[in-house]
């Protein structure tokens, strides 16, 4: 053999040699790696697995109302109606309302508080106010908080969609009333008071206008 036959030959064993530890040393792979098999079918899982019940009771519901109970299916019905609807949303604006509207009433700023009442307790609010007007009579009050709210009842009439919810607050304010020299004719500065109201709100579910209505103060 010639020279660089010889050297051709001396390398290509030292390449098989290589290749031979290498394969040893790392093994061989071929394609993508697979995974271990099990039996049956695998399931890919991201987070913890809940389950999802259909046709399970509606919290926002059943938190204000017993299940199955009349009041229960009238909230249904005013979802059904209108969707964007949520009984805890509607107390909470129900609970900033009736502040405001009692506030309104004491301190005779009707005009505040007119775009939520009928037009029957508006007008009743104004015949209330003129009267104090009228015997030179100022009312002085602080709304200190209600302590108790409750869903006492609900309404839809399913023909006008329009639906009723009744209200029963127990608040807590301090009101004195005063003559026009200034003498305390009634209640006190100090002294507070709890009040108790069941108040009725109104409003045809599906409108555009998003105002709920007081259609009834009982006390």
């Amino acid at each position: 053999m010639n020279s660089p036959l010889i050297q051709l030959l001396v390398l290509a064993g030292i390449a098989v040699f290589l290749i031979l530890r290498l394969k040893n040393a790392l093994g061989t792979r071929e394609g993508f790696e697979k995974t271990p098999e099990v039996d049956g079918p695998v399931k890919k899982s991201s987070g913890p697995a809940f389950e999802v019940i259909e046709g399970g009771p509606d919290l926002d519901i059943t938190d204000h109302a017993a299940e199955g109970s009349d009041t229960a299916i009238a909230l249904a019905d005013m979802k059904r109606v209108e969707p964007s609807f949520g009984v805890s949303d509607f107390l909470g604006g129900a609970r900033g309302a009736y502040e405001m509207i009692v506030m309104g009433y004491e301190h005779a700023n009707l005009d505040e508080i007119k775009p939520f009442l009928s037009e029957d307790i508006y007008e009743s609010f104004v015949d209330g106010v003129a009267a104090r007007e009228d015997q030179g009579l100022t009312v002085e009050s602080q709304f200190i908080g209600i302590r108790e709210m409750e869903l006492d009842n609900a309404t839809m009439d399913n023909a006008t969609n329009e639906a009723e919810l009744t209200i029963k607050f127990v608040a807590e304010m301090t009101s004195v009333v005063k003559d026009k020299e200034g003498n305390v004719v009634e209640g006190s500065p100090t002294e507070v008071i709890r009040q108790k109201d069941t108040w009725v709100f109104a409003r045809v579910m599906g409108s555009d206008d998003p105002n709920w209505l007081l259609v009834s103060t009982d006390g």
